[in-house]
């Protein structure tokens, strides 16, 4: 298996009111067939998917599928874009959990919540500067 990630699929109960979420972000959609909704992202994409089609597709009850510990991230170029994209998440209709602030490993950070619960970090890596395209790599690009 190639080391990476192609596809993120969000399991959701409302489609319709997450991906209003995502378009008050500012994220453009791109073309689906019914019942998908999807963003491209830079060398992958975000879908969201109805939870109940979710756990039919994977054949297992929809109270299997669970939610796990994790997070999705957003790394951005400059310290203050994390407050301006913390900003925006109220009026899109999600939570934000922890305000921008400083990182004892020396970043920035804060963390949000679209209306389902699904958790985001959105954080500046000094140390790991993002590629001519916005790409992100643990380490930077030299």
């Amino acid at each position: 298996m190639d080391q990476r990630v192609s596809l993120i699929t969000l399991g959701v109960k409302d489609v319709e009111t997450l991906s209003a979420f995502y378009d008050a972000l500012g994220w453009e959609r791109v073309e689906t067939q019914d019942g998908v909704v999807a963003y491209d992202l830079i060398g992958q994409t975000l879908g969201l998917y109805p939870l109940d089609a979710l756990a039919k597709d994977i054949g297992i009850p929809v109270d299997q599928l669970g939610h796990g510990a994790a997070t999705l991230g957003c790394n951005v170029s400059q310290k203050e874009h994390v407050a301006q994209v913390l900003d925006q998440v109220p009026a899109a209709g999600g939570t934000v959990l922890k305000p921008a602030a400083d990182v004892f490993w020396g970043g920035h950070h804060g963390y949000f919540s679209d209306p389902e619960g699904h958790i985001w970090e959105v954080a500046f890596n000094p140390f790991s500067p993002l590629g001519p395209k916005g790409e992100f790599r643990w380490n930077g690009y030299t």
